[in-house]
């Protein structure tokens, strides 16, 4: 019985301590901007919520932390320069309220005042007439990468993406399998890897999960923003 009853609190933890990944386009102001969440849900309904955002015209990017309520979504998220906010003066904050796949609502300076209104939603264009054949290679530091890919009406040809860091020379290597179905822009997956396509405006970003498998012990392949001419560089470029 006892063993029942830890195994009972285990799943009802992790249940507790999974955390669910939620990307956003928007506004913030005049300028669009990408957000990215990690909610972990808490015992009292509330959620915790971690994650940054991108301005996309100058990739000035701002790390965010806070919480949502459960029913009606009302929402704080301090914001920062750094990821680690506690003890820190925060450089701003984002109040709104987080439902229905959209986050809207005011944000404000340090000392309270209003600074300008955001809106974020789920629903990113569709991708389903792209069309691009795209070779570029993005450094920074130890680390480098190299993406090639030919997209046809939504429709992908080819896809290789690579990574090296060095000294050490871990490497990732994906090489596309097939295409999903997906909203909101392309996914290509080998095995559990998958590579997605998003619709950002000014750029196209790219981004990997769930491909250790297919990367050395301290490899990564960190996600790239491709421009209108075809170039690429990292979206977060940073030591690790």
């Amino acid at each position: 019985m006892k063993l029942l009853c830890l195994i009972l609190v285990s799943g009802v933890a992790f249940a507790q301590d999974k955390t669910e990944t939620r990307e956003m386009i928007g506004q913030l102001g005049n300028r669009s901007a990408l957000l990215v969440l990690h909610s972990t849900r808490g015992a009292d309904g509330a959620t915790r919520l971690t994650g940054e955002y991108i301005v996309l015209p100058t990739l000035l990017r701002q790390f965010v932390d806070g919480e949502s309520s459960p029913e009606i979504g009302v929402t704080t998220l301090r914001e920062g320069a750094t990821p680690i906010l506690f003890g820190r003066e925060p450089t701003g904050e984002l109040r709104g309220t987080l439902r229905g796949g959209s986050f809207k609502g005011m944000r404000y300076g340090p000392g309270g005042q209003e600074r300008e209104r955001f809106e974020f939603s789920e629903e990113f264009s569709p991708m389903s007439s792209y069309s691009a054949n795209v070779r570029c290679e993005a450094r920074d530091g130890a680390y480098s990468s190299s993406l090639g890919y030919v997209a046809d009406a939504g429709k992908l040809k080819s896809l290789e993406w690579r990574s090296v860091l060095t000294p050490s020379g871990h490497r990732c290597t994906v090489v596309a399998g097939e295409q999903r179905a997906f909203k909101g822009g392309l996914q290509f997956a080998s095995g559990r890897c998958t590579v997605t396509l998003r619709d950002l405006g000014e750029y196209v970003r790219v981004a990997a999960a769930n491909c250790s498998e297919l990367c050395g012990s301290q490899a990564y392949l960190e996600p790239l923003l491709i421009d209108r001419r075809g170039a690429c560089r990292l979206l977060r470029p940073e030591p690790r």
